[in-house]
């Protein structure tokens, strides 16, 4: 059964695999290739939505958690503070053109990430399905959407859906397509459609009410 929870899970996957990438890029510049800027230079963007999800999740998912099992989000709150520091550390070094300090302050952020990412899906995560009542998810996952600015939703999705595979598209598909008005999710259909490409033919085959 597919839940709103599933949508920060493939949002998880998204991260991993573009802080992957951004972090072999960085080491790959390191070594002395050249046309690797743009690959570094879109973490930029990538931590604008990192940013994004931690703030959504400090407002909606962390408080609605305390009530269930309290004091587990505090750490969790400190890893953000750290990829906040960690985020620093790479933008000095990006700014500054210099790419061996580039390279290190990516492998620390991608280890840094990863970490709190695995916690979170393995532990936080957990205790909010399980605990946390059904409108109180759906609460809390609507707060997490506002904190992106809706001007914005347009670029998250057109860098997240080539991201992740078809399971996670299926299931976030699935999802904001229960919870959204529909004149809002049949402009965001045309938006999945051109992210995931020669793709859709398989989304549509898993959600056939896409083609209608």
């Amino acid at each position: 059964m597919v839940e709103p929870v599933d949508v920060i899970l493939a949002f998880h996957n998204a991260f991993r695999v573009d802080m992957a990438g951004i972090d072999a890029a960085a080491l790959d510049s390191a070594r002395g290739r050249q046309g690797l800027d743009p690959a570094i230079e879109r973490f930029r963007f990538f931590n604008e939505v990192l940013v994004w999800h931690a703030d959504g999740e400090e407002k909606g998912v962390f408080p609605a958690l305390e009530t269930v099992a309290p004091l587990v989000a505090e750490p969790y709150i400190k890893d953000h503070r750290g990829l906040d520091s960690a985020y620093l550390a790479l933008d000095n070094s990006v700014s500054a053109h210099d790419k061996l300090e580039t390279a290190r302050a990516t492998a620390a952020f991608r280890f840094h990430l990863k970490m709190h990412l695995a916690k979170e899906d393995t532990h936080l995560y957990r205790i909010f399905r399980e605990r946390v009542s059904a409108p109180e998810q759906r609460n809390a996952m609507n707060i997490m959407a506002a904190a992106v600015p809706r001007e914005r939703f347009p670029d998250v999705v057109m860098w997240m859906f080539p991201l992740i595979g078809n399971d996670d598209r299926e299931n976030v598909t699935r999802i904001w397509q229960m919870v959204m008005p529909a004149p809002v999710f049949d402009n965001l259909r045309g938006l999945i459609k051109k992210a995931v490409g020669s793709d859709w033919s398989e989304l549509t085959r898993r959600i056939p009410t896409l083609e209608e």
